[in-house]
């Protein structure tokens, strides 16, 4: 450890401008430690009034040149450290909108922690899984519960021609409900086993998941009436279409 004064007068004004005029709060750190070495404080004295841990005062001590200001940058500054670049990113918000079984994987959801790990294998860059974080936030993503869908199994031919009955169907419950009603009927239920996980996706969407049940599970069935608003619920053991007739 050097002695008090060990600074001659050039070294303790560049240092001393250093920790007055410069950006990085890491560099001003680093530079102060150099100075309250030079007026005597030990590591244990300068860890405390600064506020840091006692092996980075003794790193600092010990590696940082007063001749040469680039030894007090560490290796983020001096590039070694290998941020996000716009390549990097532009391949995260590209991976993370795909499900991860279309890049072999057997889970079904990514997290922070497997975003990184695959981007590494795919660019070299290692990001901890709060970076990935934090750049899909910015990006307006969001890690919310996935929604539960059974599109894969419609028919988009079929879904046309029903949309297509249902507005004239609408149009004549308004004209003449006394003869025709419009009733909007759905079934919902408490199950004891919910396997829905947090994604990652676009704020105001979510991601979707087979929407696939297992027993034990609390059913309630629900009619809207369109015309007027009207609604009726009924609780039912099971939900078929003979407790559909029953109602």
């Amino acid at each position: 450890m050097p002695a008090k004064g060990f600074l001659n007068l050039e070294q303790k004004e560049r240092l001393q401008i250093l920790v007055r005029s410069n950006d990085s709060p890491r560099l001003r750190e680093h530079a102060l430690i150099l100075l309250l070495q030079n007026d005597g404080k030990t590591y244990e004295e300068i860890a405390n009034f600064i506020g840091c841990g006692y092996r980075t005062v003794a790193h600092w001590c010990v590696h940082g040149d007063p001749d040469k200001l680039d030894s007090l940058k560490d290796k983020r500054q001096q590039g070694n450290y290998r941020k996000a670049t716009e390549k990097y990113i532009e391949l995260l918000l590209e991976v993370v909108e795909k499900p991860p079984k279309e890049f072999g994987y057997e889970f079904g959801r990514w997290t922070g922690e497997r975003l990184s790990t695959y981007l590494q294998q795919q660019t070299g860059i290692k990001l901890s899984s709060k970076q990935i974080s934090r750049i899909l936030q910015k990006k307006n993503y969001v890690y919310i519960w996935a929604k539960y869908s059974l599109e894969s199994k419609q028919n988009p031919a079929e879904r046309t021609i029903f949309r297509e009955k249902l507005e004239n169907y609408l149009k004549a419950g308004q004209v003449a409900p006394e003869i025709f009603q419009v009733w909007f009927w759905d079934e919902s239920g408490f199950s004891l086993r919910v396997i829905r996980r947090k994604s990652w996706t676009l704020r105001g969407s979510r991601q979707k998941v087979t929407g696939i049940r297992s027993r034990g599970r609390i059913n309630v069935m629900g009619g809207l009436r369109y015309h007027d608003r009207k609604n009726l619920s009924f609780f039912v053991e099971m939900v078929m279409a003979r407790a559909f007739l029953s109602l």
